[in-house]
């Protein structure tokens, strides 16, 4: 199966090369709350509201079904530390009637932390990427940040102004942004004095409440995000790159879709976005230049969406009533051949092993 290109001229096609199905239940519009590649790119673990969390080899394209774990709850967030030694996961009670799971994974020794001081469903999670810290956000509009190795809470309950859609620790660890569900609020906190660095936006109604990612460019210089500045029904139809240290915004916006946003993807060289929609498409930028690459046209709007290690690959999962599917595609090759990464951001990148991802 391909995807075609909207694109009249240079017209590229999205392969499809692996679909992931097997994801059964009750619930007619069960849906796969969050998708996590292991550092290796050769897993992938799948978080659902079927209560179950699930290890994907992506050679074979099958479960690896030994090492599925049925939670109590259902499951909304999933995260791999870059090292791989964590996974975490986080859940939220259907019924709204006990406190949100948050659980640490260390996969070598097989061992599993439950973190309970939050008192509301677990809404979206980031690993330092030091994987020493880890941060969790909540329906009830707080963000705590936890020590990995202890177990210890370090820092909350941050207040917010709105349910917590999106947060990301700064490449340097040292820094947390974090992005209002409603996308109309953005703040960035100090991880170590666990104060208010700085935000901007403010609160207000929404129709549309989305868990979009947020992101740190190279040297954590400034930050991406979708946000929303005027539209008062809150159609989150613009991605936005902000200045770090004042939340002004940078250069020009990323204009294109013509629904809100479902699904953003940045790579670790910050030289290619990724950003999904309820418009049924997914565009391919070039992060420096603002290029719109290509425009592909999906069956069903995208629910969540990341790019492989490498960023060769774009992984996303559907939305829609008996919507069970991954769809992990190919970025073409020539799509590279119109963006050229910078020296600083390649130097960045990090070194990542293959351990074996025992969860239990």
């Amino acid at each position: 199966m391909a995807i075609k290109s909207k694109q009249s001229a240079g017209a590229h096609e999205l392969s499809v090369a692996m679909t992931f199905l097997g994801h059964e239940g009750s619930t007619k519009y069960m849906s796969l709350e969050s998708i996590c590649y292991c550092p290796d790119g050769k897993q992938m673990i799948i978080g659902s509201s079927d209560k179950t969390i699930r290890l994907w080899d992506l050679r074979t394209g099958k479960e690896i079904e030994e090492r599925r774990i049925v939670s109590e709850q259902e499951v909304r967030v999933v995260a791999v530390s870059r090292d791989g030694r964590w996974v975490v996961t986080g859940g939220a009670d259907p019924n709204y009637q006990r406190p949100g799971l948050l659980k640490a994974y260390e996969v070598k020794k097989g061992i599993v932390k439950t973190f309970k001081d939050h008192s509301d469903g677990i809404t979206c999670i980031d690993i330092s990427p030091d994987g020493k810290l880890m941060a969790s956000g909540t329906d009830d509009h707080t963000t705590w940040i936890w020590s990995l190795e202890t177990g210890k809470l370090m820092a909350g309950p941050l207040e917010g102004v709105h349910m917590v859609g999106a947060l990301r620790f700064s490449r340097d660890s040292r820094r947390l942004a974090v992005n209002a569900w409603t996308g109309k609020c953005l703040q960035v906190w100090d991880v170590e004095t666990k104060k208010l660095d700085i935000t901007t936006g403010t609160p207000g109604p929404s129709i549309f409440m989305l868990r979009v990612s947020v992101f740190w460019t190279t040297n954590d210089k400034t930050i991406v995000a979708p946000f929303n500045f005027s539209d008062p029904y809150n159609i989150i139809q613009t991605i936005y790159e902000f200045d770090a240290s004042t939340l002004e915004t940078v250069g020009a916006p990323f204009q294109g879709h013509t629904n809100y946003i479902t699904g953003l993807a940045l790579s670790s060289d910050c030289a290619l976005l990724v950003s999904a929609s309820e418009d049924d498409t997914i565009k391919l930028w070039a992060f420096e230049s603002r290029q719109l690459l290509a425009s592909f046209n999906v069956t069903r709007p995208v629910f969540t969406l990341i790019l492989s290690p490498g960023a060769h690959k774009v992984a996303y999962s559907t939305l829609g009533p008996n919507s069970r599917k991954i769809c992990i595609c190919n970025i073409p090759p020539d799509i590279f051949a119109n963006i050229r990464p910078s020296q600083d951001a390649l130097s960045v990148r990090l070194r990542i092993y293959s351990p074996s991802y025992i969860l239990t």
